[in-house]
């Protein structure tokens, strides 16, 4: 007989209530959102206020909150958030001595309760925590992504789309590398409905743009005091949605690479399909040789916090 899905949330701080929301909304299995025990109440507190949401507006999803990992065993998704969001003036990088023992504990936990399950991992600094994750959990490739691309691309696509006085429906973006400063926005594969980008923006304000989208999540915290959480979790939705629905969407993700673009044991963001498999396939797009460079230059910056992982795993 057919089971329903079981999402793993873990976390129940801000992405991972709108997350749940979002999973209840699209009605994609039943959500089990996790927390430390010390934040457990809020767990419960915010599954059972989904659940009311959910008699209201005439969802039939199950939502449970709770500290315990015996609750996610056999989840066929999880989505990870479990960490310290950034503050005003700090970089990710900063974020590594914190949240690594964190991930590592998440990791080490799924690995007993969920071993099956599709990781997506949200905690920054993205790059590092996903390349912990996948270490300690022991997942296969396929198994195992950061959400970053899809993010990074939407925002990409919405400056453009201000700039352009086009439907932001009709701007195709990618940006690939590290989440972070050094993140690689692609403008030979961005078009507006198949036209170049470069022929609706002038170049001056086409670099606007990118700087903008680079400072993307450093502008955010500037403004509320602390991280972005709805397009990140609509972001990691999309992906979710992919993985459950094996829908065969290409995005943008932060994929294990094992020789792709030319790098190995290095998890960056690069055009992947997602399907009932998981990352079904890592896309290699032509580059221009700025975009190459560009790329070298994140995955520097990419190997330099990971770096940082491996020394204190030793």
């Amino acid at each position: 007989m057919p089971v329903r899905k079981k999402i793993g949330l873990i976390g129940a701080g801000n992405i991972g209530g709108e997350l749940a929301r979002l999973c209840a909304e699209s009605e994609l299995g039943d959500v089990v959102l996790f927390d430390v025990p010390s934040r457990e109440n809020l767990a419960k507190g915010k599954a059972l206020d989904l659940e009311q949401d959910c008699a209201v507006r005439g969802y039939d999803v199950t939502v449970t909150g709770t500290s315990r990992w015996a609750d996610l065993e056999g989840a066929d998704v999880i989505v990870v958030t479990a960490g310290v969001p950034r503050k005003p003036g700090q970089s990710r990088d900063d974020l590594v001595a914190t949240n690594l023992p964190i991930i590592r504990d998440v990791a080490s936990n799924a690995k007993s309760a969920c071993p099956g399950a599709f990781a997506v991992v949200i905690s920054n600094p993205l790059d590092a925590m996903v390349y912990e994750f996948k270490r300690v959990a022991g997942s296969s490739r396929n198994l195992v992504a950061g959400m970053a691309g899809v993010l990074d691309a939407s925002r990409l696509a919405l400056f453009i789309a201000r700039e352009a006085g086009v439907s932001v429906k009709d701007v195709r973006a990618m940006v690939l590398g590290g989440h972070g400063d050094d993140m690689v926005p692609v403008l030979s594969m961005t078009t507006v409905h198949g036209i170049p980008v470069a022929s609706l923006i002038s170049p001056d304000k086409l670099e606007a743009i990118l700087a903008r989208t680079r400072k993307g999540g450093g502008e955010i915290v500037g403004l509320m005091g602390t991280s972005a959480y709805f397009a990140p979790a609509s972001s990691a939705m999309a992906m979710v949605k992919s993985y459950l629905r094996d829908e065969k969407r290409l995005l943008a993700c932060a994929a294990y690479l094992d020789g792709e673009y030319g790098y190995r044991d290095l998890f960056m963001g690069v055009p992947v399909v997602i399907g009932g498999a998981g990352i079904e396939r890592v896309i290699e797009i032509p580059l221009t040789g700025d975009e190459k460079s560009m790329l070298q230059r994140s995955a520097e910056s990419v190997k330099s916090i990971v770096e940082v992982c491996r020394r204190a795993s030793r």
